[in-house]
């Protein structure tokens, strides 16, 4: 009888130690993801998303897969399918539409004028430093050819680079249905940026385009505030419903990251977010993330490790 007793209460204990594994394990688990979460630090965009894409990880993820308007980040696609689709040396010629649809929907421009003839390549510096949705329109008018034809295009190299929660309706990024996500536009800034032409257009800090025969004299200014900081790109973007957005890439210690930031509150904050991101993710280059969740739910954030997203 003693015997039973004791062997009893021994399959208690394995039992009981057993159970406590999990539990242990779970906790500890726990720990270490609020350990990262209090590490990460404070963003007050809605959505953010930094990967370093040398080691494949992600350093930063705050609703990253929420859809959301992304308004002229855009152009980033529109920039992709443009080099996709014409030669750079292409004419393009300006008309009074391009004009009339930039100013009516009171967009940032180019400066462009009805009957200018410029480049491909001069209007992909019109649509990436100063945001030109006048540059946007006469690429889409030109290779679609049409607006809708265009963005059908967008979509479908959209849906070829995996951007399965991205949906565009234009190709300037002015208020509509289209949305996108941090992760989608992500993934985006890193094939865009493995175009040279683009990577180089999205890195110059001015272009100075002269006077000739069939246009006039242009200067723009990239409105990428970051590039002072040693950022290669990408593309800054507002609208009222969008907030502040900014689409960035930094090399660092050997180390090239990619971020997204959507939704904050002003334009200082954007960069701001993108500084703090990028500095942390210096301070953390090289050391082991651990097995801690990469994601956030819908309304948190947390740093992690996660899929692999490269630059050649």
């Amino acid at each position: 009888m003693r015997n039973g007793v004791l062997i009893a209460l021994a399959a208690a204990l394995v039992t009981a130690g057993t159970a406590a594994a999990p539990a242990q394990a779970a906790k500890t688990a726990q720990a270490t993801q609020a350990a990262q979460a209090a590490q990460a630090p404070p963003v007050t965009a809605r959505e953010a998303y930094l990967v370093d894409t040398t080691q494949g990880t992600v350093q930063f993820a705050k609703r990253e897969t929420r859809r959301v308007p992304i308004a002229s980040l855009t152009k980033v696609m529109t920039a992709y399918v443009v080099r996709r689709q014409a030669r750079l040396n292409d004419v393009v010629t300006v008309t009074a539409a391009d004009i009339r649809h930039a100013t009516a929907g009171g967009a940032t421009t180019a400066g462009l004028r009805a009957g200018e003839r410029l480049t491909v390549r001069d209007l992909l510096y019109g649509l990436l430093l100063p945001s030109g949705a006048d540059a946007a329109h006469a690429l889409a008018e030109r290779y679609g050819p049409g607006t809708a034809k265009f963005v059908a295009k967008m979509n479908a190299a959209a849906r070829a680079l995996g951007l399965r929660d991205t949906r565009y309706a234009n190709p300037d990024g002015l208020p509509s249905k289209g949305y996108s996500t941090a992760r989608d536009q992500a993934t985006l800034a890193v094939a865009a940026l493995r175009d040279p032409v683009i990577a180089s257009v999205a890195r110059t800090p001015k272009r100075v385009v002269g006077k000739s025969a069939v246009h006039r004299a242009h200067v723009w200014r990239n409105t990428n505030d970051l590039l002072d900081d040693g950022a290669v790109g990408l593309k800054t973007g507002f609208t009222s419903q969008a907030g502040y957005c900014l689409s960035f890439a930094a090399v660092q210690d050997g180390h090239t990251y990619v971020g997204v930031v959507l939704g904050e509150r002003s334009d200082k904050a954007r960069f701001a977010t993108a500084r703090k991101l990028l500095d942390r993710a210096g301070r953390d280059a090289g050391q082991d993330t651990g097995d801690a969740d990469d994601t956030a739910d819908d309304t948190g954030e947390s740093p992690g490790e996660g899929p692999g997203v490269t630059l050649p």
